[in-house]
């Protein structure tokens, strides 16, 4: 394979967005991403668009990313639409990265983008229903809920308020986490408040406050152990990374001593497995592959995004990348590991409860806060001497699993 840079990386502000669309955040990350790598449409060979919820928003489908594209003067190249639930801009990455290292090109583009923010709630939350097996949504509650069976949720921890059916996959995987390790909700909380402290440096993010682990505990609830503070809100946004070979990056304007090298990029989608077999959990599998590929372990990782829907989901995912041991999640957040100053700083950007989650740029907007951390041009929150990044994003469920797992590494 050719080897794959990150020459350029763009991204919006992530958040409720009503004055922009989805052509415009696409031109404004696309722009921005171009303008970084010192690179204009023209050198462009291929572009591969990630879009989860726009043709259930708004009834667009089949050719979403020739649309946005060819607004912002882009065509004539193949494009890609893409769509794999939460991970669809991780997805097009990898695509772009594939494109590249099998020589197809030089230079290509991963772009995501999502318009989700409506005054309809049924129709802003109805966004999610279709993320699992819709012929067997009572089979899927049923496998789910017995996941977090040996926990029954405090009266009065529910919200009446309507919300996203993921939150209550999320709040079963919490429930089983804490039944199996003797994780706390205090721990989730202190996770939330550690991501939240995090965002208050990033200009893109949604939410720019600090919250302390008893605000995060005393917010309102959503479904038992979650609180408002641990969730990810609704989000609109666009995040776009320009990614070279050699040959490419010679052809470019910008500077190349900004370029980061992808060092692995690996999807896999989840198996029918025990729920007392967490090491076959399919990021636990696109991880052992992505550090065997890169020639890496866990412990050669200086900072990482990860794909913290809600705040247990940061909990779960540092274990299946090995950055701590099963079980060692939640203690982790609650002493200060994961935070920036700490052992593993995690969520730099703030995650997905702070920065935002618009489904189809998510994996992207993980890209560019991570390139932005081994350039060293983080500010506030840089992580000290970052060398090595790991980007975790996964998406959709299926029985006691996400349906897709995205694991990128990143180095300088």
């Amino acid at each position: 394979m050719v080897e794959v840079f990150v020459a350029g990386i763009g991204m919006t502000r992530f958040g409720r967005l009503p004055e922009h669309d989805i052509k415009t955040l696409t031109r404004w990350a696309v722009g921005d991403a171009l303008d970084d790598a010192g690179a204009s449409l023209d050198d462009i060979e291929a572009a591969f668009f990630a879009n989860a919820t726009q043709g259930h928003m708004d009834g667009q489908h089949m050719v979403r990313g020739q649309i946005a594209l060819r607004a912002m003067g882009l065509g004539g190249i193949p494009v890609v639409n893409v769509e794999n639930a939460c991970a669809s801009a991780a997805t097009a990455f990898n695509l772009a990265v594939n494109f590249l290292g099998a020589g197809q090109g030089d230079i290509a583009l991963a772009i995501g983008a999502e318009k989700m923010v409506s005054s309809d709630k049924a129709l802003m939350f109805g966004a999610f229903d279709s993320a699992w097996d819709v012929a067997n949504v009572e089979a899927n509650r049923a496998i789910l809920l017995g996941l977090g069976r040996a926990i029954t949720p405090p009266p009065g921890s529910s919200s009446e308020q309507p919300y996203s059916v993921f939150m209550d996959v999320y709040a079963a995987f919490a429930r089983d986490h804490m039944s199996r390790y003797g994780t706390t909700q205090r721990q989730i909380a202190a996770v939330a408040a550690k991501n939240h402290a995090h965002s208050v440096h990033n200009p893109r993010a949604q939410f720019q406050h600090s919250l302390s682990i008893d605000e995060v505990l005393g917010a309102p609830p959503i479904t038992y152990p979650l609180t408002r503070p641990m969730c990810s809100p609704i989000s609109d946004g666009a995040a776009a990374a320009l990614l070279a070979t050699p040959a490419g990056l010679k052809r470019l304007n910008g500077d190349r001593a900004r370029a980061i090298k992808v060092l692995a990029s690996v999807l896999r989608t989840g198996t029918d497995r025990s729920e007392d077999e967490p090491e076959l959990h399919c990021t636990v599998q696109a991880s052992r592959r992505a550090y065997d590929i890169a020639g890496l372990g866990p412990q050669d990782v200086s900072v990482a995004e990860v794909h913290d829907a809600t705040a247990v989901g940061e909990i779960i995912q540092i274990e299946n990348l090995g950055l701590v041991a099963f079980g060692e999640g939640g203690p982790a957040g609650e002493h200060g590991v994961t935070r920036l100053g700490g052992r593993i700083p995690v969520n730099p950007s703030g995650g997905l409860e702070s920065k935002g989650h618009p489904i189809g740029a998510t994996g992207l907007g993980q890209i560019h806060e991570l390139v932005t951390q081994l350039r060293g041009e983080a500010g506030p929150r840089q992580v000290a001497d970052a060398r090595i990044a790991a980007a975790e994003n996964g998406g959709g469920v299926i029985g006691i699993e996400e349906a897709v797992a995205s694991v990128i590494l990143l180095g300088r």
